[in-house]
């Protein structure tokens, strides 16, 4: 969280708060603690309500117990996430209590558990007071577009050459790569922008019908024709005609498509007028069009006609890097819409940058999108994800392991005054400095063990590896660490 935000420990045990806010210390957290009749004393230290990020609720021996506890924070700001220790303790609750918290969490805590409910009731405050995060990227590039992958890359520089001219663009790719984006895309930046963009799936209309869909009719046509209707061509005069699975195009209608391109006029059904085709046509595929010519599926001439300027969008498993990018596009998509936000824990996109995908950008957005009704403003770790999609096990770390550490003198850093073996000098000591030491002490030897690969020492230390680079940054680690840091390797 940030140096300007806090986190409000509300517990009558005193151990168990004394406990619970040394480790919120040693995870870098600005913590106050209250026993439960004086937290609104405490609160009265912070600058302002906003400032607070999370309360965490232990146990409470005042009148009305913990309900009544939950309702004067409630009613002091109803936007701040609440987290209780102890689903059980919540069970008897009615629904309208039960829905004022964020989450619960269980004893033993574990280092991601917390971790990534601090994260999750960060996300959501952001979410609550800002109503929603501005996305300051160009509105026409987003979903499939988003990435830094050569293969992306040289797809964004074929649009660039012909988006502003008229020839004819096939594009080409699996289903869910985003051929239909990449069309819209090209329409955006031509000359016919201003002018409207007209899809129409070729393989969803039947057959007997996607003439008159194509090129309209006049009345009395054909049976049930009881008007005249314009059909895409003339719905798309000074614009652009999307022709999205082409390979599915009956041979016969491929024979009057081929006409129009060429001689760039049509008729409509039942009428021998002909009619300028005003438009810039588009077509897409995720069939091997040269294939069904040797099969007689597809007219070649029709081929060269399209494929004048062809682009082929990459499977999202060809490109696996830039997924991190399109799940945080597909995240702030899903914010500016109002409907929800999440994060991915570094392990659950490790595990999904295993998957496959055969559906591509496709998939993953549905994946997303489940995810944010399933988990509301929450961290995916593995263990929320699909069981299709979990490939990694999901690092825990039990936090008495930290406080055995605290007490194990085999770990402690040498500090000066201080005989390890005799344990707290009598002197006393600054105890925040004392852990920030030994974490510090405890990277450097995990960073020194592995080499400085980061990925490995985050493994050793069973940590994510951007909470590491964090941690790295905060104790000013030397110029060759924080340059490894930024190096990537296959482990990262």
């Amino acid at each position: 969280m940030s140096p300007d935000s806090y986190v409000l420990l509300i517990d009558d045990c005193p151990q168990s708060r004394h406990d619970l806010n040394l480790i919120l210390e040693f995870l870098g957290e600005n913590s106050l603690h209250a026993a439960a009749a004086d937290w609104q004393q405490v609160q009265a230290q912070l600058p302002s309500p906003a400032a607070l990020d999370c309360v965490i609720l232990g146990q409470c021996d005042q009148p009305g117990g913990l309900e009544e506890l939950l309702l004067q924070i409630d009613k002091w700001d109803a936007n701040v996430p609440v987290v209780v220790i102890g689903r059980e303790r919540v069970a008897d609750w009615p629904d309208q209590l039960r829905h004022s918290l964020l989450a619960t969490i269980e004893l033993p805590l574990t280092y991601n558990q917390l971790l990534d409910t601090l994260h999750r009731a960060q996300v959501y405050r952001e979410v609550v007071d800002d109503g929603q995060r501005k996305s300051q990227r160009e509105p026409n590039l987003f979903r499939s577009l988003v990435g830094t992958s050569r293969a992306i890359q040289s797809v964004r520089q074929m649009m660039k050459q012909v988006a502003d001219t008229e020839a004819t663009v096939l594009i080409l790719g699996d289903s869910g790569t985003g051929k239909e984006v990449v069309a819209r895309n090209l329409h955006f930046h031509s000359q016919r922008k201003d002018g409207p963009f007209v899809p129409v799936n070729c393989g969803a209309i039947p057959a007997e019908l996607l003439e008159s869909e194509l090129f309209g009719h006049e009345k009395g046509a054909f049976t049930g024709a009881i008007t005249s209707r314009a059909g895409r061509f003339e719905l798309a005069a000074g614009g652009t005609l999307f022709l999205d699975e082409i390979g599915d195009m009956p041979l016969n209608m491929q024979v009057k498509l081929l006409r129009v391109l060429q001689e760039r006029t049509f008729e409509r059904v039942g009428s021998n007028k002909p009619q300028q085709a005003d438009v810039r046509v588009i077509a897409a595929t995720h069939k091997d069009l040269e294939q069904m010519i040797a099969d007689g599926l597809f007219r070649e001439d029709l081929y060269y006609r399209l494929h004048v300027f062809p682009i082929e969008m990459p499977p999202l498993r060809e490109r696996i890097e830039d997924l991190p990018l399109l799940l945080n596009e597909l995240i702030t998509r899903l914010e500016k819409e109002r409907r929800g936000s999440i994060r991915f824990s570094s392990a659950a996109i490790m595990s999904l940058c295993k998957h496959p995908w055969p559906g591509n950008v496709r998939e993953l957005a549905n994946l997303v999108e489940r995810m944010a009704i399933m988990h509301p403003h929450g961290v995916i770790g593995v263990g929320e994800l699909p069981r299709k999609f979990r490939y990694v096990d999901d690092d825990h770390e039990d936090l008495r392991q930290l406080q055995e550490a605290q007490n194990d003198n085999a770990w402690r850093p040498p500090m000066a005054g201080f005989n390890a073996a005799a344990g707290l000098p009598p002197e006393g000591l600054d105890l925040k400095e004392y852990l920030a030491e030994l974490e510090q002490s405890l990277i450097q030897q995990a960073l020194d063990d592995a080499n400085f690969v980061v990925a490995r020492a985050a493994e050793r230390l069973r940590i994510r590896r951007t909470t590491l680079v964090e941690k790295m940054r905060k104790y000013g680690m030397n110029r060759d660490t924080e340059a490894s840091a930024g190096r990537e390797t296959p482990e990262d």
